[in-house]
């Protein structure tokens, strides 16, 4: 695939750029032992993609498809944080390009009020860690196939706002490594307090489904381990996974792309 100059790529960074995979959470999981430093592995079009708990992720042509793949994570706790690390850097991105997205609670990254990107995190082989990143830049999914109360889908182009995945990596690439490098420096902190300034329906009604429970409470903050934090009808409520729901159109939702 074609290339780009190294002054727009980050130092460190590592990339494998092909034009078909499976996965390329699969790709990270077969090379897991073969790089020594933090990789980006992007491809064109994936097969068999997947998101959160192993649902299918479409790719549409023309949207993004990337996992990065950091073979020193650092301990369980501190990795599972790179999840905040990852959407900050996603919204970062997006804002570059004059947008506004707001950040959902554990993973995603909505536009007007829609799913624009997911994020998914996996442990692999010898404590590596997977960080597998898709965002709709051209075309969003149908929405018929999500489950209900799912934000909609939508895309970039939806937006006024075209670029090729090939010229969204380096901007993405850019923007984690500045958040990677601020979480190694100063930790959770930081990332925490700028990934809440992001936050879709802090202070409002949201519903938290986890596998034998849905109830509803008051987002108030994510505590200092990434746990949701809620006050509900039963008291204080602190979420490590679940899924969480919204009702109603997103506060603010309007195309914030200033065309």
């Amino acid at each position: 695939m074609s290339d780009w100059p190294e002054g727009d790529w980050p130092e460190g960074y590592g990339r494998l750029m092909l034009e078909s995979i499976d996965s390329t959470l699969d790709e990270a999981r077969r090379r897991a032992g073969e790089c020594a430093g933090p990789t980006w592995i992007f491809a064109a079009r994936q097969s068999a993609a997947r998101g959160r708990r192993g649902r299918a992720w479409l790719q549409p042509e023309g949207n993004f498809s990337a996992t990065l793949l950091l073979p020193a994570p650092g301990a369980p706790d501190r990795a599972a944080l790179r999840s905040f690390v990852a959407a900050l850097a996603l919204a970062d991105a997006l804002e570059g390009l004059g947008l506004a997205p707001r950040l959902k609670w554990p993973n995603d990254v909505l536009l007007a009020g829609g799913k624009l990107a997911g994020i998914l995190l996996e442990g692999l082989p010898g404590g590596a860690l997977a960080i597998g990143i898709g965002v709709n830049l051209a075309a969003a999914p149908d929405p018929a196939r999500l489950e209900p109360g799912a934000a909609a889908p939508v895309a970039l182009a939806g937006h006024g706002v075209r670029i090729a995945p090939e010229g969204f990596l380096p901007l993405l690439a850019r923007a984690w490594a500045a958040r990677e490098g601020q979480f190694a420096t100063y930790g959770f902190a930081p990332i925490r307090a700028a990934w809440l300034e992001r936050a879709a329906r802090l202070g409002e009604a949201i519903e938290v489904r986890l596998p034998r429970e849905t109830f509803s409470g008051i987002f108030k903050d994510v505590d200092e381990g990434g746990r949701l934090v809620l006050s509900s009808a039963e008291g204080e409520r602190r979420v490590a996974a679940g899924e969480v729901f919204f009702s109603g159109a997103e506060p603010g939702g309007e195309d914030a792309s200033g065309d």
